[in-house]
C-alpha cells in the first residue's frame, strides 16, 4: 500500500485528519479528543497497524511566542503490510493530557511512562501511571524547555 493509497484510506473514515507528506512517512494530525478512536481504528482496521514502535513527546514553548503547545507523535507500522505512519496530537502545554494506548498496543505501555516522568503528560486510563526513570520526589519534568536544574545546568 502505497502513502497514497493509506492517505486516501485515512480520509475516507477520517476527513478532519490534516496530512503531511515531506518525511519519509505519512503524517497525520488528529485532535486530541479523537486520538483514541483512531488509534483503535488503525489497528483493526484495513491498516491493521499492529505495532507501535516509538512514542515520545515535543515541547514547542517559547517565550518570545507565547506558544505553550506540546506534540505527541506516535509511530506505527503494520508488521503484515509493512507500511508506516506517524500521528501526531497536539495538546495544551498547561494541562497535557490524552487517553492511553496501552490497550491497543502494549508497548505504549513503557513509553507512556517516560513521557509522564520527562513532561509530564498524564495519560487516561493507564493501567499504571507512574515515574520511571526519576525519583517520586523530583521536581518538574526536565525534557521541557522551561526545566532549570541549577546543580547540573550548562550554560551555553
Amino acid at each position: 500500500m502505497t502513502n497514497e493509497d493509506i492517505k486516501q484510506h485515512i480520509t475516507s473514515v477520517h476527513p478532519t485528519g490534516v496530512f503531511d507528506e515531506t518525511g519519509e512517512w505519512l503524517q497525520v494530525q488528529v485532535d486530541v479528543g479523537e486520538w483514541k478512536p483512531f488509534a483503535q481504528w488503525l489497528r483493526s482496521e484495513v491498516l491493521q497497524m499492529d505495532f507501535l514502535f516509538c512514542l515520545t513527546c515535543i515541547d514547542w514553548s517559547a517565550t518570545a511566542t507565547g506558544k505553550t503547545l506540546m506534540t505527541m507523535v506516535y509511530h506505527v507500522t503494520s508488521t503484515i503490510f509493512r507500511h508506516t505512519i506517524v500521528v501526531k496530537v497536539k495538546l495544551d502545554r498547561n494541562n497535557p493530557a490524552i487517553e492511553t494506548v496501552s490497550d491497543i498496543w502494549r508497548t505504549a505501555e513503557f513509553h507512556e511512562r517516560e513521557v509522564f516522568d520527562l513532561f509530564g503528560v498524564k495519560f487516561l486510563h493507564h493501567p499504571d501511571l507512574r515515574r520511571l526513570v526519576l525519583t517520586d520526589d523530583f521536581e518538574g519534568y526536565p525534557l521541557r524547555k522551561d526545566f532549570e536544574d541549577p546543580i547540573n545546568m550548562i550554560k551555553l
